[in-house]
């Protein structure tokens, strides 16, 4: 299973045809991470949510990364990683243009506001927040299946991959 680095134009089609990605954000050294529903426009990567931690932590700490991935199987994935930069997109005439371009986005999703906006079990009021992340630099990887080995000799194949001192420990089991 080799691995390979992707291209720039690479990540930012996985960017375009994926939705849903990993958000971190950190406060006082402490990580945290969510999952985030999320739309490709240029520079910007848009999204929604309603006050919590999240965006409490990135009104902090605007630098923020986001992590999206694709997987067939083991041997066959993609991850894209964003590194960038968190933009609120308050309801003012300022905003009105990226406000504009995000709400754009999101229409074309049938339920694109209700991960954010189902109200908690307290049935408290959320306010909706509209945000981007400016994109910073973006990498990514993906491993790719052995063009050497087919269908009826995979099996031969994997044990060929594994590390001499787990094919010694996997003879010894199959010999008991």
């Amino acid at each position: 299973m080799p691995i390979q680095e992707m291209t720039e134009q690479e990540c930012r089609a996985m960017l375009a045809r994926r939705h849903v990605a990993r958000l971190a954000c950190a406060r006082s050294n402490q990580p945290y991470i969510v999952p985030l529903h999320f739309d490709l426009d240029g520079e910007f990567l848009y999204g929604f949510a309603t006050l919590g931690q999240k965006i409490e932590w990135m009104r902090l700490n605007p630098l923020v990364c986001l992590e999206i991935d694709e997987l067939t199987t083991d041997g066959q994935w993609i991850s894209v990683v964003v590194f960038g930069h968190y933009e609120e997109l308050p309801h003012t005439p300022e905003y009105e243009s990226p406000r504009s371009v995000a709400e754009r986005l999101f229409q074309r999703h049938p339920v694109w506001w209700e991960p954010a906006s189902i109200p908690l079990a307290t049935h408290e009021q959320r306010t909706p927040i509209v945000f981007r992340i400016r994109i910073g630099r973006v990498t990514g990887r993906r491993a790719v299946p052995d063009t050497l080995t087919t269908a009826h000799d995979e099996s031969n194949a994997s044990e060929a991959r594994r590390p001499p001192w787990l094919a010694r420990v996997l003879r010894r089991v199959v010999r008991r």
